[in-house]
C-alpha cells in the first residue's frame, strides 16, 4: 500500500515539476483526492468513534452546538490540556459578573 502511495505522490511531483498539471488539471486533481481520501477518512472515523463516546444515553437530547463543542475538546484533548486552566477561570470571570469567585 505503501508502494503504490509512492507511485501516486512521484507522480504528482514529476506533474508539477513539467507543468504538466496546468495542461491536465483533471488528471492532477484525481491524484490529489486519491493523497488525500485516506487522510480525511480517517480524521472521519475518528469523529465518529469520539461522538459514540461523548454523546451517551444520558446526553442524547444534547444540542448541536454544545455536542460540537464537546467533541472539538474531546477529539482536540492533547491541545486543550496545554491550556492553563487558571487563564481559563479568569476569561470566564472577566465576561460577566458572578456572585461567588470561582
Amino acid at each position: 500500500m505503501c508502494q503504490i502511495k509512492n507511485r501516486w505522490l512521484n507522480l504528482a511531483k514529476k506533474l508539477v515539476e513539467t507543468n504538466r498539471h496546468i495542461i491536465y488539471p483533471l488528471v492532477y486533481l484525481l491524484i490529489k483526492l486519491v493523497l488525500t481520501l485516506p487522510v480525511a477518512t480517517a480524521s472521519i472515523e475518528r469523529a465518529f468513534s469520539a461522538m459514540n463516546i461523548v454523546k451517551s444515553l444520558l446526553r442524547n437530547k444534547m444540542g448541536d452546538l454544545w455536542m460540537n463543542d464537546c467533541l472539538v475538546t474531546f477529539i482536540e484533548r492533547d491541545i486543550f490540556n496545554k491550556v492553563d486552566n487558571e487563564l481559563i477561570l479568569q476569561c470566564f470571570q472577566n465576561m460577566k459578573s458572578r456572585r461567588a469567585q470561582l
